[in-house]
């Protein structure tokens, strides 16, 4: 399965870096490839060494101003003209999405791809890794939005929020058995 991992690209501390590393490694030994913002620093890195060096395939789709930090031995790499072009690339280019923490460029992907699931321009599976809780917050305001008809549609039919990265690839592996 190819899985797309929005994450960022900062350096971060162990309470993120350590699972982050385990679900890349799960990937990995799974035989799933890493569809991902290509670069070569920070959380992205960690995941993308993580499924490299656990047998996973990667596929990078950088943007031209980040391209100098994109990972030059991906087995694939685009590069995008701008930020749209490459989260539409990201998203044709896998199976399934995973939403790892990140900043405001995560935020921001996440938004667009649950937007784009809840109008029926996709139907791949989305799942939110509440890494450290870190997504706890967006879980209430999502909830929120649902509980006073602002979604169309069960927030459980648009995301799916996994604790861990054994209940993140589980629940993958479950949806593209019904798809």
């Amino acid at each position: 399965m190819n899985i797309c991992v929005f994450l960022s690209a900062a350096d971060l501390d162990d309470r993120y870096t350590v699972p982050a590393r385990e679900f890349a490694e799960l990937l990995g030994r799974g035989g799933h490839t890493l569809v991902w913002g290509g670069s070569e620093s920070g959380l992205m890195k960690v995941v993308a060494d993580g499924v490299q060096e656990s047998g996973g395939r990667l596929v990078g789709v950088s943007v031209d101003f980040l391209a100098a930090k994109a990972r030059t031995n991906a087995d694939e790499m685009v590069i995008a003209k701008d930020l749209a072009e490459r989260k539409a690339l990201l998203l044709e280019k896998s199976d399934a999405i995973v939403i790892m923490v990140g900043g405001t460029g995560t935020l921001d992907e996440a938004t667009e791809i649950l937007e784009l699931k809840k109008h029926g321009k996709h139907t791949k599976p989305v799942v939110l890794l509440n890494t450290a809780g870190f997504y706890d917050g967006l879980r209430q305001q999502f909830q929120r939005m649902e509980d006073e008809g602002f979604l169309p549609l069960p927030l459980t039919d648009l995301v799916f929020f996994a604790k861990d990265g054994v209940g993140a690839l589980a629940y993958l592996e479950e949806s593209a058995g019904h798809q």
